[in-house]
């Protein structure tokens, strides 16, 4: 269960400015951050349930998904790459998946029968990629478009801001060479996750604002959309936990994972020039990397606190649209 209480953030947080106003205030943060990184790790639960898997072709109207299989026909060729987010990690029906309910969208918004392909892995970060690249390669032809979500494990496993940008930017000039429409949903905001006790919940919030901006700036770099979750939805999550996390706190509900498929959704219909209303997309992130920034975000290698992963599927947010 998430530390939630403000009096105990509040404590952590008068704890390590205390710390850090004497003269062993490395020693004393680095002490304080280390063992809440262990605290973390010990009330975010480990589990690697397989998420509902439901690819095949959808259409117009909300039906049963077809099988499909070589001669089953289809408009559009749907792909979703990443991490556990983009699995649907701790949806129970396959209608709640994130990519099946951007499928549906899509089939709607066109009226096109829309085929709909998982490449992504539970726990993968962006070194996962391209191997899933790879795997596409193998299966068949490369999709009309794909849709990626990743970051937040990148920033547990400690990959590095700049490595894992490139990474995901070479995913995407691959994806974007073979043809591809490519939508991207950057780093989520780690403040939201109360899961993460203070002051550590700031430091990883720090990181993964800086993460999510250089994956926009990537993104952009090789032709793709990026779509700034930890911009949008932070204060639907904040405003709404108890509907938007699961039980654990950590990772998304039904409706957490339906917010992020609608702000995917509009983003991708754009770019593939299926877009038949008014809907604007909102702008890739550009401001909140800086926000955060204190002592214990500047102490050397705090990254180490999260060398040890956790070994949970990192959460997604993502922004409700009117």
């Amino acid at each position: 269960m998430g530390i939630r209480a403000p009096r105990r953030s509040t404590i952590a947080l008068a704890a390590a400015a205390t710390l850090a106003s004497t003269g062993s205030a490395y020693v004393g943060a680095r002490n304080l951050l280390n063992l809440q990184a262990t605290q973390a790790r010990q009330i975010i639960p480990k589990s690697w349930e397989v998420p509902p898997r439901a690819d095949g072709v959808y259409t117009r109207g909300g039906g049963p998904v077809e099988k499909w299989q070589r001669g089953v026909p289809f408009d559009l060729h749907l792909m979703i790459f990443g991490d556990s987010t983009a699995t649907g990690y701790g949806c129970e029906v396959a209608d709640e998946v994130p990519g099946v309910l951007i499928a549906r969208g899509l089939a709607e918004e066109s009226g096109k029968r829309v085929r709909l392909s998982t490449k992504a892995i539970v726990g993968a970060t962006s070194k996962g990629l391209s191997g899933q690249i790879d795997a596409m390669f193998i299966t068949g032809p490369p999709p009309d478009a794909a849709v990626v979500m990743i970051g937040a494990n990148d920033i547990t496993a400690v990959n590095g801001i700049g490595p894992s940008a490139r990474r995901l930017g070479a995913a995407v000039r691959r994806l974007r060479g073979s043809g591809a429409v490519v939508v991207v949903g950057t780093c989520p905001d780690f403040g939201v996750i109360t899961a993460i006790p203070q002051p550590l919940r700031t430091v990883a919030r720090t990181l993964g604002l800086q993460l999510a901006r250089s994956q926009a700036g990537a993104v952009r770099a090789a032709g793709g959309v990026p779509v700034p979750f930890s911009d949008l939805l932070a204060p639907e999550f904040l405003k709404a936990p108890e509907v938007l996390f699961s039980d654990d706190m950590f990772h998304p509900s039904a409706a957490g994972y339906s917010l992020a498929a609608t702000q995917l959704l509009p983003a991708l219909c754009k770019a593939l020039g299926e877009l038949t209303n008014d809907t604007t997309t909102e702008p890739a992130l550009k401001s909140r990397s800086g926000e955060g920034t204190n002592v214990i975000a500047r102490i050397g290698d705090v990254s180490r606190l999260w060398r040890r992963t956790t070994g949970v599927p990192a959460p997604i947010v993502a922004p409700a649209t009117s």
